[in-house]
């Protein structure tokens, strides 16, 4: 059985984080392991509160991981402060950690920052270094890059300047586009373009986090990330054709939409 570790918050609406990600990585028929960072008190609305894990507990929680079953993947979303992605880091380079995907977690739905200056620092320093590919939307990309981006020559821009200090692979989400939600892979100046339609105009909680946790999987199964982010689009996509219509905000997504009753 194919591994995958998430490395994020956890979201106790079961939305978004870890919940959503373990969600993601059952329905993929593997086996899901987690280290949280955070705590958040959130639902569909709002976040309310977040307590932070100590850094020497997210080590801890990484040793017991790699000791015992060693990830095919490795999800990060949420880091929270620059304490704990140093320990991430050290951690990762020290068990030789593979396929390691980045979900850059800058950005709140409401526009504001996630990340002190010092995290935003040691992410684009010190984690993304080490990072296989990279899936930020399109506000952190903008962050990341400094340009601002509207249509899809500006997420090119966007990429050539993250490209700059970030040798890996750049996955830039096209959901907030205004008419489509095409993606741009792009590595060392290559260009894929990634085709998708818009569904529905309302918000949708833990997209990210679900795209991001699918795109492990199939890395885990040792598939190309042009596949890979292919087939995690057609996932996201799938789950958001299937409405759950829960809560009084940003509704989440049917993860286990794909599996049949008996």
């Amino acid at each position: 059985m194919k591994t995958v570790l998430t490395i994020a918050g956890s979201d106790c609406s079961g939305g978004a984080g870890i919940q959503a990600d373990l969600k993601t990585i059952t329905v993929h028929k593997m086996y899901g392991m987690s280290v949280i960072t955070a705590l958040t008190a959130q639902n569909t609305q709002k976040v309310f509160e977040v307590v932070k894990c100590t850094p020497e507990f997210v080590g801890a929680q990484l040793d017991a991981v790699f000791t015992d079953i060693y990830p095919d993947a490795v999800k990060i979303g949420m880091v929270s402060s620059r304490e704990i992605i140093e320990v991430i880091v050290n951690k990762l380079v020290q068990y030789k950690a593979k396929n390691i995907i980045l979900d850059p977690v800058m950005i709140a739905t409401s526009g504001s920052n996630l990340l002190n200056d010092d995290a935003v620092y040691a992410l684009k320093n010190k984690l993304m270094p080490i990072t296989h590919v990279i899936t930020p939307n399109i506000p952190e990309a903008e962050l990341l890059s400094g340009i601002s981006i509207s249509t899809g020559d500006d997420m090119i821009k966007a990429a050539e300047q993250i490209n700059k200090f970030y040798e890996g692979h750049i996955l830039i989400k096209g959901g907030h586009l205004p008419e489509r939600a095409d993606d741009l892979i792009y590595f060392r100046g290559d260009i894929i373009w990634i085709k998708g339609d818009r569904i529905g105009k309302k918000e949708r909680h833990g997209t990210g986090c679900t795209l991001s946790s699918a795109i492990a999987c199939n890395l885990a199964k040792e598939l190309s990330l042009e596949e890979s982010v292919k087939r995690a689009k057609a996932y996201v996509a799938g789950a958001l054709h299937s409405d759950t219509n829960l809560g009084y905000g940003s509704s989440p997504l049917s993860h286990h939409y794909s599996i049949e009753e008996k």
